[in-house]
């Protein structure tokens, strides 16, 4: 068969036409970070909490983190990381739209029913760290944490709008952000069932709340940067610990002393309140 040249060049052209279309497509889904990958092992793209960012409205967090607490049933981590990521997401796009929300709902119940971590907390402190390191995150997570121990919770009241209980509701300090302890103080100071629609509305406020209190300290982070502080002092009985456990030579080492405080981390609310007044 005989190619003429100007077969030849059409024919080139039109091989270099589709491949430059082929590598708009890769660019493009590169761009969607469908097919983008990381250099090595451990790395990601963008780098280490490498994702910006941006300032929110403490109030849409909190109407969204209530309803996104009710979502599917997915609970309070999900509510409140999807406040935060998920709202930067419809106001910003990639790369916060992209997120697999749904594995939040891990959280649920204190992690899959465990009532160990209170689901609304681990979901606003893993969202802080999308964006900052241990060291920054460290201060932001204890005026989270300690605001949740002292503060008289839920607040929040999403009037007509509410899901499961409609109208006040009465409000606690918690003392602990242990999920079971959280739950069951309120529950038992106001003589609620645990497992009633009126419990898991004032769970679906405390989401709001805490989604509120988050906002507010991402953008005070913002603003003040690395000179960001706590507002709230460390609780004693956490500072206690470290001076037990993390003293160099100290011979109450890690092993000796997790042995003689287990009491006091069993998680029991008897135990507990030992634990917030140890000595």
């Amino acid at each position: 068969m005989n190619i003429g040249r100007r077969d030849l060049i059409c024919g080139l052209g039109g091989l270099a036409v589709g491949g430059a279309m082929l590598g708009l497509g890769g660019v493009e889904a590169k761009a969607a970070g469908q097919t983008q990958q990381a250099a090595g092992r451990f790395d990601q793209v963008g780098g280490a909490f490498g994702w910006k960012a941006h300032k929110l409205d403490p109030k849409e967090c909190a109407q969204v983190a209530y309803e996104g607490y009710w979502h599917k049933g997915f609970g309070c981590g999900f509510g409140t990381f999807y406040s935060i990521v998920g709202l930067m997401g419809e106001k910003y796009g990639a790369p916060y739209n992209q997120f697999p929300f749904a594995m939040l709902e891990a959280n649920k119940g204190g992690i899959s029913d465990w009532g160990t971590i209170c689901g609304a907390l681990y979901g606003a402190a893993a969202s802080f760290s999308l964006f900052w390191g241990r060291k920054e995150v460290h201060p932001m997570v204890n005026e989270l944490f300690r605001w949740y121990e002292v503060t008289k919770l839920p607040v929040y009241n999403p009037g007509d709008a509410a899901q499961g209980f409609k109208g006040d509701m009465p409000m606690s300090a918690s003392d602990s952000v242990l999920c079971h302890i959280s739950v069951s103080k309120w529950c038992y100071e106001n003589k609620v069932e645990a497992d009633s629609k009126q419990r898991s509305e004032r769970c679906g406020r405390l989401t709001a709340d805490a989604a509120f209190k988050a906002a507010e300290i991402i953008n005070a982070k913002i603003d003040q940067g690395k000179d960001f502080k706590s507002t709230f002092p460390m609780q004693k009985s956490v500072t206690y610990c470290g001076e037990c456990h993390m003293t160099k030579d100290n011979d109450a080492n890690w092993a000796k002393g997790i042995m003689d405080c287990t009491p006091c981390h069993s998680g029991t609310a008897a135990t507990q309140n030992k634990f917030l007044n140890h000595p």
